[in-house]
């Protein structure tokens, strides 16, 4: 048995008919509603036609922009939507948070880039390793690998907002 304690990261982790978006929005509202300085970035889907259902921007939380997360790449492309431009964007988001005393760090997913070593994978590091909780969602096949990288020492929530709101009251500064 070990007593080290849990770094300062939750993972949200869902199964693909689970919506999270709309949980991470509302517990990121609840947080900031009770004074909470919030800082990452949070997904938002907006289809923008009905052959186009894959929409989806970034909103910053400290600040309020958004912005695209996914690239036209024309009708027929199966390559990777993602935009190279945002996602460095979302990464100068959450480092600014981190630079102005975000007292939380919001990040949308743990997804296929962070398992490759890419996406905010580095922000997520910088934030713990600065003493900054970081709340993320990790889908279920991704599970292993965001085992690996928090060396298994992260809180696992069900995809409930009242869980992360339980999780933040357990940190020390705020229990």
């Amino acid at each position: 048995m070990t007593t080290d304690p849990l770094l300062p990261i939750a993972a949200i982790v869902y199964r693909p008919s689970d919506h999270i978006e709309p949980v991470l929005l509302e517990a990121a509202r609840a947080l900031a509603g009770a004074g909470v300085r919030l800082g990452g970035i949070l997904q938002h889907d907006i289809p923008t036609t009905i052959d186009d259902p894959c929409g989806m921007e970034l909103e910053d939380l400290a600040s309020g922009e958004r912005f695209a997360l996914s690239q036209d790449l024309g009708s027929g492309s199966e390559a990777c939507r993602l935009d190279p431009d945002a996602l460095a964007h979302a990464a100068v988001a959450v480092r600014g948070a981190l630079e102005h005393g975000a007292e939380l760090v919001f990040i949308n997913k743990f997804g296929a880039q962070e398992v490759s070593g890419a996406g905010l994978r580095t922000e997520m590091a910088m934030a713990v390793t600065s003493g900054v909780p970081v709340i993320t969602a990790v889908g279920e096949r991704f599970l292993a690998e965001w085992q690996h990288f928090t060396g298994g020492q992260s809180t696992l929530l069900e995809p409930r907002v009242e869980d992360i709101l339980a999780w933040w009251r357990t940190l020390p500064a705020h229990a």
